[in-house]
């Protein structure tokens, strides 16, 4: 065990609360497993649901990428569509379609039979597999939890898949008194389901806005930043938050609004000049594009260098891709990544 692994976690919390590091911390998005092929020999013989929903095995799948990277930090192996499973609307993936919700949101009645109710007792798995990987880390790396954002489980709820936006944006638009109940009920859940992580062992947890970039600027607070700003207010600095929001640029003031301690950008952003946009007290998370992963080691050394020197001296910055890890990402190319983010000085 290196001195480097030993203080892993100390070096991403430092980075959560200003104190300042030698160097960023490093972790990868959600699905960091994805590329693995230990993880799609698992997939082999278990369904992703299975994965999700045994803490056995979330906890492997989470260990993976650290048995193969000496990363600072690990993310809970789990779903943000486990929220509204919980809630009485469950989801399944098809063949070729993706993920398909068993009912779609379309009416009051829907919505109030939604139960928030025993969320943690349903959402029990969640906690084992973090107790047993908060063990297996044995206090080398940090762990993070994390959920989807109130308006980004919206858009599964009711357009029933995660390539209709159209049908929550009218609901906003036509109803924004049903459309405030689904999300009052849904911001309840999440600030409990990220309290109940962080209670069961989360060092951190972050909060994906992935479908935030659909709405436009004008409505960014109404539909999606206040729901999160609630959320932050809730967890009352019980655990660093980050916030993700995909494709918001344009909505960077209503990300501050939020009250996030910690911002995490996608790639389409440039960080350099976020930095300067941002308060002081706001941490950045981000921005490797994910298809660098894809291409060679060179070019994704020579990218994750660019960005690390674009952060130089912002003291309350972790390096991160600025999406999740894809399926076909080249391991080298992660792995040069990394090693370019722990040599950094």
């Amino acid at each position: 065990m290196t001195q480097d692994s030993i203080n892993s976690r100390e070096r991403f919390l430092d980075a959560c609360n200003g104190h300042g590091v030698t160097r960023p911390p490093v972790w990868l998005m959600r699905q960091a497993g994805r590329s693995l092929p230990e993880y799609r020999k698992l997939k082999e013989k278990h369904t992703f649901l299975e994965l999700v929903k045994s803490p056995d095995l979330a906890t492997e799948v989470t260990l993976q990428p650290l048995r193969r990277f000496p990363l600072d930090a690990a993310i809970l192996f789990s779903d943000i569509l486990v929220v509204p499973e919980a809630l009485g609307q469950p989801y399944r993936f098809t063949d070729g379609n993706g993920i398909r919700m068993e009912f779609t949101i379309g009416n009051r009645h829907d919505i109030e039979r939604l139960n928030t109710s025993g969320l943690r007792e349903r959402l029990a798995y969640t906690r084992e597999a973090l107790l047993q990987t908060k063990r297996e880390l044995g206090g080398r790396q940090a762990l993070l939890g994390f959920a989807g954002s109130p308006w980004t489980l919206a858009n599964y709820m009711i357009g029933g898949h995660s390539q209709d936006t159209m049908l929550a944006r009218r609901l906003y638009h036509e109803d924004r008194a049903l459309f405030e109940l689904l999300m009052e009920k849904l911001t309840d859940a999440v600030a409990d389901y990220l309290a109940f992580q962080i209670e069961s062992g989360a060092d951190a947890v972050q909060v994906f806005d992935s479908m935030g970039g659909c709405l436009p600027p004008s409505h960014y607070k109404a539909a999606s930043g206040k729901w999160i700003a609630e959320i932050v207010s809730r967890l009352d600095g019980k655990a660093p938050v980050i916030v993700f929001s995909r494709g918001t640029l344009g909505s960077l003031g209503h990300l501050i609004d939020t009250g996030a301690p910690f911002l995490s950008v996608d790639w389409t952003a440039d960080l350099g000049e976020i930095r300067n946009r941002i308060p002081k007290t706001m941490g950045l998370q981000g921005n490797l594009d994910p298809a660098v992963l894809t291409s060679t080691p060179e070019i994704a050394a020579i990218e994750t260098k660019r960005i690390l020197e674009s952060m130089r001296g912002f003291r309350r910055y972790i390096f991160n891709l600025g999406h999740g890890v894809t399926k076909n990402a080249k391991l080298e190319s992660i792995e040069a990544v990394v090693n370019t983010v722990k040599d950094f000085q």
